[in-house]
Order: structure tokens, then C-alpha cells, then sequence
């Protein structure tokens, strides 16, 4: 007997295998991969003008193309004026304070080698002195200012010659966070 239903149960299966599939509205239950209809071409893309992305600020105080990075004043021997030739240095350094209340700088004056330790602190004192003069009169305030003097204590070049002596004969103006 369980052979004859087993029989039965392979047989039901079969049929139900090979019975076609049902029809709806004419159409076999097969789905259709027909590509749909060409659809119109889509419009045009809006051009919008390119705009080119945001250019870096340089800081101009550390742009070598821009005056405000020339911080030297340089002076004749045993002399603390200020030559026509810097004047339009500090009167950018002058207007960069007027215009950045909250800037400070420090003028380091400096001398050579050449001259009592004390006559070179009150020289290069002077030197700083006059920098800071010309640079409140171009606008800076007081308080963005200090003077000091290095006198012969920091020198750029250390060669015993009048070419090296020139480059030590200076005042050096440096911005809060260079010194």
C-alpha cells in the first residue's frame, strides 16, 4: 500500500507540473522586457556661469611682495635719522596700525660693534625712538608701540667690516608673535 501512494503522490506532482499556466486578458504570465517607448530627450542643462572658488588671503605682512613685509630701517654711522628712503615703508607700517587697533609691535633699535657698550644703548634706543615717532604720525596709537634698544647685542653680521657694520646699523620692527 505505500508503495501504490507513493505512487499516487509522484503522479499528482507531475500533473501539477506540467498544467499550463493560466491566462489573464489574453497575455501569458510572462513578463514583458520590451524597452518602453523612446521618451523625449531631456532639456538642455541651465548654464550658470562658473565661478571661481574663493581666493586665499594672504597675510601682507608675511607676502614678500607687499612693502608691509620690509620691517628694517637702516642707518649712517653714529647717525638715528631716518632716511627719505624709508618713508614710504613706515607710512604703510603707520597706516596698517592706524587701520588694526589691536596690532602691537616692538621697534628694536641696533647698533654695530663699534662704540662703547652705553653710547650704543642710547643710539640704538634713539634709533627705536625715531621709528616709533614717524609711525604715530602716520597714525599708529601709543600703546600699539614699545621701543627698546638691543644696542650691539644682536647683530646680523658678525664680520669686523664696514659692509657687515652697515647691515648691524638698524631698526627692526616685528608684530605681535614675532617676538
Amino acid at each position: 500500500m505505500k508503495k501504490e501512494l507513493i505512487a499516487v503522490i509522484a503522479l499528482a506532482l507531475l500533473y501539477g507540473c506540467a498544467s499550463e499556466p493560466a491566462q489573464v486578458g489574453g497575455k501569458t504570465g510572462v513578463e514583458d522586457r520590451t524597452p518602453p517607448p523612446a521618451a523625449q530627450t531631456p532639456p538642455p542643462a541651465i548654464s550658470r556661469p562658473v565661478t571661481p572658488p574663493p581666493s586665499v588671503q594672504v597675510d601682507p605682512l608675511k607676502d614678500p611682495n607687499s612693502i608691509l613685509s620690509k620691517r628694517s630701517v637702516f642707518y649712517d654711522y653714529d647717525k638715528f635719522d631716518v632716511r627719505d628712503e624709508y618713508r614710504p615703508m613706515l607710512q604703510a607700517q603707520g597706516k596698517y596700525l592706524a587701520d588694526h587697533r589691536t596690532a602691537k609691535m616692538l621697534v628694536q633699535g641696533n647698533c654695530d660693534e663699534r662704540g662703547s657698550r652705553e653710547y650704543n644703548i642710547a643710539l640704538g634706543q634713539q634709533r627705536a625712538d625715531g621709528v616709533k615717532r614717524m609711525l604715530l604720525l602716520m597714525g599708529a596709537v601709543e600703546t600699539q608701540i614699545e621701543s627698546i634698544s638691543l644696542g650691539e647685542e644682536k647683530p646680523r653680521c658678525a664680520e669686523h667690516a664696514e659692509s657687515c657694520w652697515g647691515q648691524n646699523r638698524r631698526s627692526d620692527m616685528l608684530y605681535g608673535g614675532e617676538y
